[in-house]
């Protein structure tokens, strides 16, 4: 069995550095040197697998695609048009989802999933330039509120060790369900993009904290999925358990190992997804602590949950706009224009209640874009500018 396996592996890999098609380009999410999938000019993309004994070889992208078998065992498809942006994908082969031996794994779906990077036309932003670049770098810290050692990383901007003298603001940036603390520098790019900005002048040189957005209490049963169960991110995690592991422990982490400007007026939390709905709810429990707040395609109530209560939710922070406005210096939100029609609706539920309030923020929309990495690196783009302008 485990000869045939590897048996099998090869020769899918082998199909994987096949012959280009036509004037197509292999993926820039490619492993080195797999020819496959490729990208042609329309954004239509080509997929292809050597499996000879498959009955059944599927694409799932958005939709699931039949692959077309050749007499020599190899499937292909070529797929309509794609947005461009970074997109999650499998394959299908005799209804088991596979990842594409031809591409580089992420961490998506709540599991190691293939990838595909679909150029964007005159959209340089999230590329690597001729810059000065700033480093991600890997913090390990205990955690009291769980009970365990866990992992964030850390974006310093260009020049954070020539001068040992200059403290910086901080944003702390939460991934989505399903996802972790590699996501906004993996999948969203989140290094690349404040690089650029900052070279540019368009944003303040800052640290931006990306931490797993799980938890659970010490002494708590973790989440254990058996074989075969759905997924249920619920109870991988509790809201508060997170909650205490940000403020009580990623904070104080964070200022202890790097020169930051340890104070709610040089501190934002922003998120996407599931994240954005945990960013408001720690940053409106602890206006103590932050200044500056994003929700990247999530809300509380965001996914189709109930609308918040602007008089009694959060303790009540929301009912008097006027001090709740001259208190913080951004409520930012955001959300892609062909999102799933329950998120859509929940990011526009949450809007009308916070206007109707009279809380004042920004409302941005990512045209044509859905619940997905290019809606959230344009967010990006245009949140990380919006920050700490008086930062010296």
């Amino acid at each position: 069995m485990y000869i045939k396996t590897i048996a099998w592996f090869a020769i899918a890999c082998a199909s994987a550095w096949g012959q280009p098609a036509g004037d197509s380009k292999p993926a820039s999410t490619n492993v080195m040197g797999a020819q496959y999938p490729r990208v042609h000019p329309d954004l239509r993309a080509t997929f292809q697998l050597k499996a000879p004994e498959a009955k059944l070889v599927q694409v799932r992208l958005g939709q699931t695609y039949d692959m077309v078998r050749a007499d020599d065992g190899v499937w292909t498809v070529t797929i309509p048009p794609q947005v461009p942006g970074f997109h999650y994908y499998s394959l299908v082969v005799d209804s088991v989802a596979v990842n594409d031996p031809g591409s580089e794994a992420f961490y998506g779906t709540s599991r190691q999933s293939s990838g595909i990077e679909i150029p964007e036309k005159d959209a340089d932003y999230y590329e690597v330039q001729a810059v000065p670049h700033g480093e991600v770098r890997q913090i390990r810290y205990f955690s009291k509120v769980t009970g365990a050692w866990r992992r964030a990383f850390v974006y310093t901007p260009p020049g954070y060790d020539l001068n040992p003298k200059l403290r910086y603001p901080v944003l702390y940036l939460q991934h989505g369900g399903g996802e972790d603390e590699r996501g906004w520098t993996v999948q969203g790019r989140a290094d690349i993009i404040l690089d650029n900005l900052i070279d540019r002048k368009q944003a303040v040189p800052m640290l931006i904290v990306m931490d797993k957005g799980y938890a659970v209490m010490a002494g708590e049963k973790p989440y254990v999925r058996a074989p075969g169960e759905p997924f249920d991110m619920r109870r991988l995690s509790s809201l508060p358990a997170f909650e205490k592991v940000v403020v009580d422990d990623l904070i104080p982490a964070i200022d202890a190992r790097y020169r930051t400007l340890p104070d709610r007026d040089h501190r934002a939390m922003a998120g996407l997804s599931m994240g954005g709905g945990q960013t408001f709810e720690i940053v409106l429990h602890n206006l103590d602590k932050f200044a500056y707040v994003g929700g990247f395609s999530g809300v509380p109530g965001g996914n189709g949950g109930p609308v918040i209560n602007t008089k009694t939710d959060f303790n009540g922070v929301l009912a008097d706009a006027q001090a709740f406005n001259k208190r913080m210096k951004l409520v930012w939100i955001g959300t892609g224009t062909a999102e799933p029609a329950p998120m859509y609706k929940g990011m526009q539920g949450f809007r009308e209640a916070i206007t109707n309030a009279g809380i004042r923020h920004i409302y941005i929309e990512s045209e044509g874009t859905s619940h997905e990495w290019l809606t959230w690196r344009r967010a990006l783009h245009d949140f990380a500018p919006r920050l700490f302008k008086e930062a010296k």
